[in-house]
Formats: structure tokens, C-alpha cells, sequence
């Protein structure tokens, strides 16, 4: 009894080890192990399934790419890559695994964000394409949604008559707590109850803004005078600019991007 005693006074201290050297618990280990098999990473911070090593260095490369977020004024046209966030739009232009599919995304009432959880759903466990990545080449009043709740509270709600007051399709439902090694759960993080871009961007999907949609959206604005801070066209696109939501990758223009999306071996989904 004094040697089990004992065992068990060295696995306890092992274990205390191992979690102050930030090391995963052997409980810890085991729920992974399940996530895992159910096809899951097994890493709470994201959502990708097990297997996609190439997704994931992609989504950790994306998660260091710088995003400039500090202009004071942006022009109509954008000429030099330090206008846009290229560093990791080249990131998802080279993306060594596949399969590769690009939505073209432009209405915020469709059911887009759906339809991108459906494609990935079949892809990773029907296909067992596991470094599936899926992109929304977005413009149009879907990219009302690459806001954060500073622009919607300051323009969008006034230019949506008050209907929306925040940006809802980025903030995570109730389903996005619900255990993701149970894949098939009707009500769970993959189900059509958890369409929120930041649970899809956890699932390694990406989101591509559009600087031409800011700059005709805010011209817009203009014409309508919601323009509280009497701001020149130049400047309040740059307020829209630095306020995309996080981990979005502004484009010079999605149109534009379109073509080299397909050049990079994009499949184009509409």
C-alpha cells in the first residue's frame, strides 16, 4: 500500500511538473487524443481539424503577417503593396496545401457564411481534406461584415436604419461552446446554428476585404452626409480601413484579386 501511496505522491508531483513547464496534463492529453480522433486539432484556440498541418502553419504565418491599420488618408486607387496587407495575401496566394476554394461573397442578407461552413464541412470529413482552405473574396454589402462595431455604430447603423446597431455576423453564438469532437452535433459548433465568421475563421477560413468596396461605400456616405466628423473622402476611408475586423486581409480590390486567386489554383464559387 506504502508503494502505491508513493506512486502516486510521484505521478502528482510529475504532473504539477509538467503544468508549471507549460507542459500538457496527462488529462489534458487524453482529450486531445479524443478531439483528435473525431477529427479535431485538439487545440482549443482554434478549430482546425486533425490532420491539417498545412492549414495550420498557414493560419500561424497569417496570425504574425503584418496588417497596417494606422493611415490617415488611402487614394482611390491602391499602387504600392504597403496599402494593402500583401505580406499575407501572398501568405494565402502560395498556400501549398489544397484543396483551394474561393467564394465571391457580395450580399450580406445571402446566406453566404452557410454556404462556406457547408463547403468546409463536406470538404474535411466527406472528402478527408483535411488543409481545405476556403477564402470570401468579399465586396458589396457583405462586406458591411469585415466591420468592427466602431464603424457600425458611427455610419452603418444610421446607413442601415437602425436594423443592425453592431456587427453581428462576427460575434460567436451560443453553439460555438458546444464540444467539437462531437462533429455531428445538429446544434454545434459546425452546425448551421454557428455561422459566425470568427468561429469560421478559428476553422482556418479567410476573409478578404476589398479597398475599393471602402472607398465607394464611403463615397456613399458622403452623398448622403453621414459624415459627423466632416472628414475628406481620403480620410474617412482610412477610418473604414483601420477598422476592419481582426484577421481580415485587405486586398486592392477584390475584382482585381479574383484573377490571381484562380491563377494561384483557386476554385471559384459564386
Amino acid at each position: 500500500m506504502q508503494d502505491f501511496r508513493n506512486l502516486l505522491t510521484r505521478r502528482e508531483a510529475m504532473k504539477r511538473a509538467m503544468l508549471s513547464a507549460g507542459v500538457v496534463a496527462v488529462g489534458a492529453i487524453g482529450a486531445n487524443a479524443g478531439a483528435m480522433a473525431a477529427g479535431m486539432s485538439g487545440n482549443p484556440g482554434n478549430l482546425l481539424p486533425s490532420g491539417s498541418g498545412t492549414l495550420q502553419e498557414l493560419s500561424n504565418r497569417l496570425a504574425k503577417a503584418p496588417r497596417r491599420r494606422d493611415f490617415k488618408t488611402v487614394p482611390m486607387i491602391l499602387t504600392d503593396p504597403d496599402q494593402w496587407d500583401s505580406a499575407a495575401l501572398n501568405e494565402v496566394l502560395h498556400y501549398a496545401g489544397g484543396p483551394k476554394q474561393v467564394w465571391d461573397n457580395t450580399a450580406l442578407k445571402s446566406p453566404w457564411l452557410n454556404l462556406m461552413r457547408n463547403a468546409m464541412n463536406c470538404q474535411i470529413w466527406s472528402f478527408k481534406h483535411a488543409d481545405f482552405l476556403c477564402v470570401s473574396a468579399t465586396h458589396g454589402t457583405a462586406h458591411f461584415a469585415l466591420y468592427d462595431d466602431y464603424i457600425w455604430n458611427k455610419y452603418l447603423s444610421t446607413l442601415t436604419k437602425g436594423k443592425w446597431k453592431s456587427n453581428v455576423w462576427l460575434k460567436e453564438a451560443p453553439a460555438s461552446e458546444a464540444n467539437p469532437t462531437d462533429f455531428e452535433d445538429s446544434k454545434g459548433v459546425f452546425s448551421p446554428h454557428d455561422n459566425s465568421i470568427a468561429v469560421l475563421q478559428r476553422r482556418g477560413a479567410v476573409f478578404l476585404a476589398c479597398h475599393n468596396e471602402v472607398w465607394e461605400l464611403t463615397m456613399g456616405l458622403l452623398k448622403k452626409g453621414i459624415n459627423p466628423d466632416h472628414l475628406s473622402h481620403e480620410q474617412i476611408a482610412a477610418e473604414f480601413t483601420n477598422h476592419l475586423i481582426p484577421g481580415a486581409i485587405l486586398t486592392p480590390g477584390i475584382v482585381g484579386t479574383l484573377p490571381e486567386l484562380e491563377l494561384a489554383g483557386f476554385q471559384y464559387a459564386k
